[in-house]
């Protein structure tokens, strides 16, 4: 009797072996699922920005086909004749006036005016009185959408721009990427091509008219940096 309580007694004094292995494989099974899925994630957020300013560039260049006028510039009077709700005009001199200060404000120029008619025209989903900060998109990220219009660059560029603010620098690189195409050994993208960006100060910080500094798209999460801004030529 008194060796088989002590057979019961060794058999629950641990784990075998084989035992801990099969634990340690499970364990790490589970870490890389969840990096994966982390992963994942990441990934889709970057893919619905990228999706999202192309969707607003599409909206853009059907808006420009449908009424020959960039969306924006009309004067209210145009839009009302419509019957839109539009509570906002523009000055109907054949340009979008969408200074970059007010990319992530909304709130001078015909800022509002672009994202009223958009909307109001059926193109964008969204309500068409919305005005300033309520007026932009969010993206998936948690950042801001904006329109931009060189006057005369955005970021040393000519041209119409939609924007997204607060995005990481894996983010920043990944939107970079896909809309560019891959990078140079040099990991510097930001100031080619027709995706252009900066590093920021504070989020939401609108783009400047001057091109930016060739900046490598540095990762490392211990490296503490500033949240990005980028802009992709849509017009």
């Amino acid at each position: 009797m008194r060796n088989l309580r002590n057979r019961i007694a060794s058999r629950q004094s641990g784990f075998t072996l084989v035992e801990i292995a099969i634990v340690l494989v499970i364990i790490g099974l589970l870490l890389v699922g969840v990096l994966q899925g982390q992963e994942m994630i990441e990934n889709t957020k970057t893919k619905s920005i990228v999706n999202d300013m192309k969707a607003i560039q599409a909206a853009y260049n059907s808006y420009i086909d449908r009424y020959k006028v960039p969306p924006g510039d009309e004067a209210l009077a145009t839009y009302t004749a419509r019957g839109w709700a539009n509570t906002v005009g523009g000055n109907a001199n054949g340009i979008l006036a969408a200074p970059v200060a007010a990319t992530f404000t909304n709130a001078v120029g015909e800022n509002q005016s672009f994202w009223q008619a958009m909307r109001a025209s059926g193109l964008l989903s969204g309500s068409p009185t919305d005005v300033l900060l309520a007026a932009l998109p969010k993206h998936s990220a948690g950042g801001t959408i904006g329109i931009a219009v060189g006057a005369p660059t955005v970021y040393g560029l000519n041209g119409t721009f939609v924007c997204a603010s607060g995005l990481s620098t894996k983010q920043a690189a990944a939107i970079d990427t896909i809309i560019d195409g891959p990078l140079p050994a040099t990991n510097i993208g930001n100031n080619v091509g027709n995706l252009r960006g900066a590093a920021t100060a504070a989020a939401p910080l609108a783009p400047v008219a001057a091109a930016p500094a060739p900046t490598a798209y540095n990762e490392d999460t211990t490296v503490v940096t500033n949240p990005w801004t980028v802009c992709m030529r849509i017009g």
